[in-house]
C-alpha cells in the first residue's frame, strides 16, 4: 500500500512509500538534501518497517528537533497504526 505523509521541520515536504507484509519500499523523499534523502532511501529499501523505525527515531539535524529520518520513522509508525 502507498502512503504519503506531509513531513513537519524538515527540508522536505513529503515522503512516498509503501510497506508490503511488514516491508518498506519504494521510498521517495520530496525536497531536502537531495544526496542524503536518496542514501536513506536506499538504505531502508527492503527493510522491516520496525526496524527502520528503531534505526532512524530520533535523529536530528543540526539544532532542530527532527530530521528527513526521524520523519521517515514518524511517517512508518503512523502507517502502521492506520
Amino acid at each position: 500500500m502507498k502512503h504519503t505523509y506531509q513531513t513537519q521541520g524538515t527540508c522536505s515536504q513529503a515522503i512516498e512509500f509503501e510497506i508490503e507484509d511488514g516491508i518498506v519500499r519504494n521510498v521517495q523523499f520530496h525536497g531536502g538534501c537531495n544526496g542524503n534523502t536518496q542514501g536513506v532511501a536506499a538504505l531502508v529499501e527492503g527493510m522491516k518497517a520496525e526496524d527502520v523505525i528503531a534505526k532512524l527515531e530520533g535523529i536530528r539535524c543540526g539544532f532542530k528537533a527532527t530530521s528527513c529520518p526521524d520523519q521517515l520513522a514518524q511517517a512508518i509508525r503512523q502507517a502502521l497504526q492506520s
